[in-house]
């Protein structure tokens, strides 16, 4: 349930997009969608659980920056470059990480449901610094290269698909090491 609320925004600038027979026209008319859509997110989250999770807020900042340009100025380049924006912040959040506080992100986020050993953590999050980077970059090839259709179907698709693998890829690297490495923690 949590995975759907969480991409439900995406869904309906994907539905509202495909809806339209012409493509700039639909890009406006799902970018519109998509800042509603985040901002009704948030606010249920918000009703729901009486917080918001920071990814939501980041999320909400940069759909209502970029669809807002992209509303004003009527050209559909700046809600395609929110993707690469959110994963390079991201990439850049887990690299930072491994040089603030005594944890880096990954472990902060996992480590009360599974121990591994420091060297691992630090695999893992360097692991999604890179995923996150390549992901950016990859949604740029596609901007640039492809139509708007495709960038879309690909959005939705190919970057929710690329993820999927990542984890399931980091959940078959993390059960070597669990099952080897658990009790330690040294690294």
């Amino acid at each position: 349930m949590k995975l759907l609320f969480d991409f439900f925004p995406v869904l309906l600038f994907f539905a509202a997009f495909k809806m339209s027979d012409d493509p700039q026209a639909g890009i406006l008319n799902a970018t519109l969608v998509i800042i509603v859509a985040t901002i009704i997110q948030v606010g249920l989250s918000w009703v729901m659980h009486r917080r918001i999770e920071k990814l939501h807020l980041v999320t909400l900042a940069l759909v209502v920056t970029f669809g807002g340009i992209t509303l004003l100025l009527e050209d559909e380049i700046y809600i395609k470059w929110k993707p690469t924006v959110v994963n390079w912040l991201f990439a850049v959040v887990f690299i930072g990480s491994e040089f603030i506080g005594k944890k880096n992100l990954i472990r902060r986020l996992m480590d009360k449901k599974i121990t591994l050993p420091t060297k691992i953590w630090t695999r893992l999050n360097l692991g999604w610094a890179i995923f996150f980077l390549f992901s950016g970059a990859l949604n740029l090839y596609v901007v640039y290269n492809y139509d708007t259709d495709t960038w879309v179907n690909f959005k939705l698709f190919g970057l929710l698909g690329l993820t999927f693998v990542f984890i399931v890829l980091q959940g078959f690297y993390l059960m070597r090491h669990i099952e080897d490495d658990a009790p330690s923690d040294s690294g």
